[in-house]
This record gives C-alpha cells, sequence and structure tokens, in this order.
C-alpha cells in the first residue's frame, strides 16, 4: 500500500499527529504487528496529545507569563504562611470555575510572582484562558489603547480571559485615568471570570493606595468579598539561594 497519499491526506485534514505517527508505525516493526484497532487507538491518542501541546503553547503565548513556574516546583517547607490546605485549594483551581479571585500580598522576595505564574500556568495546563500584566506595563498598555481609539476593545479583550493576573499591584501611585479603568476592569470580571492580583503591601492598605474613597469602595467591593486573600511572610528567597549554595560547597 503506497503511504504517502494517505500521509497527505492526514496532513491535509489537519491530522498532523496522526500523521507523524503513521509514519513512526510504518518504522516499527512491532507496532505494524498489531491488530487494526489497537494501530488505530495509538494514533488517535498521538493526534489527541498533539492538539493539546499546541493548545498549551497558544494558551501560554497569549498569556505572556514572565517566568515558567510550575506548580509543582512551589517550595511548601519553608515557612511562609502557605499552609499546604490552602496552596491545594489554590491550585486546584475550582476558583477559577467559581469566578473567585486570588489576592497575594506579601514582602519583596517571599515568592509572591513566581506563585501567580504558577497558578497561571497551571490554569492554562487546564484550558483556561489566561492574561498576564505588571500593573505598571497595563498603564502603558491602557495609555496606548486610548491614543488608537481602542480601549473598549482593550477592554472586551481582558474581560474575556478566564483568568487576569496583575502582579505588582502598589508599586508606583496609580494616575487618576487608571483607578476609573480598573475599576472597568473588574467591574467586568466580577462574578464573571477571576482575578489573580499580587502586592507587597497587604491588602488593608489598598484602599489608602487608591487615594480615592469613592472608586476605592467600588475596586475593593468587587475584589476583597469574594476572594482568597494569602499574605505571605518571610525572608526574601532570593536571599536564601546565594546562602545556600555556599551551604552545599
Amino acid at each position: 500500500m503506497l503511504i504517502e497519499p494517505l500521509l497527505t491526506q492526514l496532513q491535509t485534514l489537519g491530522l498532523r499527529g496522526m500523521s507523524r505517527a503513521l509514519e513512526h508505525q510504518q518504522r516499527n516493526p512491532e507496532v505494524e504487528a498489531l491488530p487494526f484497532e489497537d494501530r488505530l487507538t495509538l494514533l488517535l491518542q498521538h493526534e489527541h496529545a498533539e492538539r493539546q501541546s499546541t493548545r498549551l503553547a497558544q494558551r501560554l503565548r497569549w498569556a505572556r507569563l514572565p517566568q515558567m513556574a510550575c506548580v509543582e516546583d512551589i517550595d511548601s517547607k519553608t515557612a511562609r504562611g502557605l499552609e499546604r490546605g490552602r496552596l491545594t485549594q489554590l491550585t486546584d483551581l475550582a476558583w477559577v470555575d467559581q469566578h473567585l479571585n486570588v489576592l497575594l500580598s506579601g514582602p519583596t522576595g517571599v515568592g509572591n510572582s513566581y506563585l501567580a505564574c504558577a497558578l497561571a500556568h497551571q490554569a492554562c495546563r487546564q484550558d483556561y484562558s489566561v492574561r498576564y500584566f505588571r500593573v505598571p506595563r497595563l498603564t502603558d498598555e491602557l495609555l496606548s489603547a486610548g491614543a488608537q481609539q481602542k480601549k473598549s476593545a482593550f477592554f472586551k479583550l481582558l474581560a474575556k480571559a478566564d483568568l487576569l493576573v496583575l502582579d505588582d499591584f502598589g508599586l508606583t501611585p496609580l494616575a487618576e485615568p487608571f483607578k476609573r479603568d480598573l475599576l472597568e476592569i473588574v467591574d467586568d470580571r466580577f462574578d464573571k471570570k477571576s482575578t489573580l492580583i499580587t502586592s507587597q503591601m497587604p491588602v488593608a492598605a489598598w484602599h489608602a493606595h487608591l487615594d480615592d474613597p469613592t472608586l476605592a469602595d467600588a475596586i475593593l467591593d468587587r475584589l476583597i468579598h469574594n476572594a482568597y486573600q494569602i499574605e505571605l511572610k518571610g525572608e526574601s528567597m532570593r536571599k536564601r539561594k546565594p546562602l545556600e549554595r555556599t551551604t552545599k560547597t
């Protein structure tokens, strides 16, 4: 049987995983000896795995995570206020299905951003759509969208994400236009999608940081009352790494 026309048909139909798996089967006498049903099962498994891999790559490209953190690599041994039970609650992502928020706070270096990226990466692996922004970069994106008269489209893009990660909230004072934009963003997502925010300042200080009682009330009302609040503690983990390397040597 000529295999090339069949490979071409599979490629034309977008069944690239099956095409590659079939080529592999042709070079493997042990697989060729299997019953038709078993060979077909292997072909379908390869196609499914290929599509999952492609979809994950697309999710990660869209998310634009600054680091490829994984939940399997989260340090749960270092004492920093992150209980194992709460970590399990976060990593199973039921809160994303329930449209709840996560507010991570703690001093610099304790792992706020890493944990946020790990949860976002896990969400991509479970086929949720994710977008990540550092808050200073988000302000630039909003300014650019406003200048191009595309802010409404940008708001719609953010509203569609199953999980929106806003990293480093509170690093710098917020301009008045951004506070109003932030209200629009959280209002679009309230009870519809999940938002994860990290900050070096405790959640109790966010109201004062927003420096506008009316807007602060409106923004925090949409974030806090349906959120997991986690305050990490301890020394910077960046300081620990040089010490660990010195100890090992």
